[in-house]
């Protein structure tokens, strides 16, 4: 008997099945899930029914990978990464996504669908780059703490974006940039305000008060994580730039390592959910003739991002040595980058082929910047 239960066991067990077999590749099992997720949709098996369930898991997974990501983020830390990680970082960012937007302008695309992926050629993969530079016993080394310096910046990068995106929601062209960036100010304005008013006299006996019990911290982080996502998409912000702030507004708490110990299961899980949902939906149809821009473009991440990285740190007179193997950890687009413009899709900015170029230029770079 087919049922949405039944759905699901055999999507786990295929996902299951195909992460071991990633892993035994040496590739992320991200991969897998998306090669699942084109399997099972309408592209090959059509056996998934259960569209709408699948779409719900999957938002709550990015939610809860942006607040995890903010419940990491330690603001001694970031004062503490050195010139290097934060010219390194904005540097990065700037010249990908100016030289991003012009390559992909050239390829006949809108400004705005350029812009869009030109911004996620930014992001690397921290999951990736922590595992390799802990495979490889390197997450200390003068390199590895600049990388991780540096993907702190991008993390934070991620959410300003989304924020600025998710101000143009609907038609760009209505009212001028000026009143945009006014709305924009004063809504960040009023969010920052509260958030540290929360942080400073509420959360800390809040959480304090909910540790008492392991599990019902738990629930809490969940339920305050998918509040303020819900939240943030109501103040026309957007959920991942809510569920960021949620996490964030905890990292100052001495229940932070407790809560993301709980929680990195939890997001990994539904995480899965993401990118079975993303290859799922994969057109074919369209991914032919984004074939082209797609390895081009991977060119330029595999190539281009590395080199801008090496020129930066030569410029701050860095070792060429410790210039390239920093530039090896951007050699790759994040998950990061599939979130952003599938989000940029449902504000309407995009549509689907803008989806898939990017995941094709994801699976391209991901695949061999494990064997970097």
């Amino acid at each position: 008997m087919h049922t949405v239960f039944s759905e699901f066991a055999l999507l786990l067990m295929m996902s299951a099945a195909a992460g071991a077999f990633s892993l035994w590749l040496r590739q992320p099992v991200l991969i897998a899930y998306i090669v699942i997720g084109i399997v099972v949709g309408p592209a090959v098996l059509g056996i998934v029914t259960a569209h709408d369930q699948i779409d719900l898991l999957a938002q709550v997974g990015v939610a809860m990978l942006l607040f995890v990501v903010g419940l990491k983020l330690d603001l001694k830390h970031i004062r503490h990464i050195g010139p290097v990680a934060l010219a390194t970082g904005l540097g990065q960012l700037a010249f990908t996504i100016v030289i991003g937007f012009l390559i992909v302008l050239a390829m006949g695309k809108g400004w705005i669908e350029a812009l869009y992926i030109a911004v996620a050629l930014t992001f690397s993969s921290t999951i990736i780059i922590v595992k390799l530079l802990s495979d490889k016993h390197e997450i200390d080394s003068l390199h590895g703490r600049i990388a991780v310096g540096f993907l702190i910046v991008q993390d934070l990068a991620v959410v300003i974006a989304m924020m600025v995106m998710s101000a143009l929601r609907g038609d760009a062209g209505e009212g001028s940039l000026l009143s945009l960036a006014g709305s924009l100010g004063l809504r960040i304005g009023i969010a920052v305000a509260g958030l540290y008013l929360l942080m400073r006299f509420v959360l800390p006996r809040v959480v304090a008060r909910m540790a008492q019990s392991q599990e019902l911290l738990l629930i809490f982080a969940v339920a305050w994580g998918t509040g303020l996502a819900a939240l943030g998409e109501w103040a026309g912000f957007s959920k991942e730039a809510g569920a960021f702030l949620a996490g964030f507004s905890l990292a100052s708490t001495h229940y932070r390592n407790a809560i993301n110990a709980r929680l990195t299961g939890i997001r990994d899980f539904l995480l899965l959910f993401f990118f079975i949902d993303l290859g799922s939906k994969l057109d074919f149809s369209t991914l032919g003739n984004e074939l082209w821009p797609a390895l081009t473009l991977s060119l330029f991440v595999l190539i281009g991002n590395p080199l801008i990285v090496m020129a930066i740190m030569g410029y701050m007179g860095y070792r060429k040595r410790t210039g390239f193997l920093c530039g090896l950890t951007v050699a790759q687009i994040s998950e990061f980058s599939i979130i952003f413009v599938a989000m940029g899709i449902s504000l309407g900015h995009l549509d689907k082929s803008a989806l898939g170029l990017t995941t094709l230029v994801g699976l391209i770079t991901i695949a061999l910047s494990t064997y970097a």
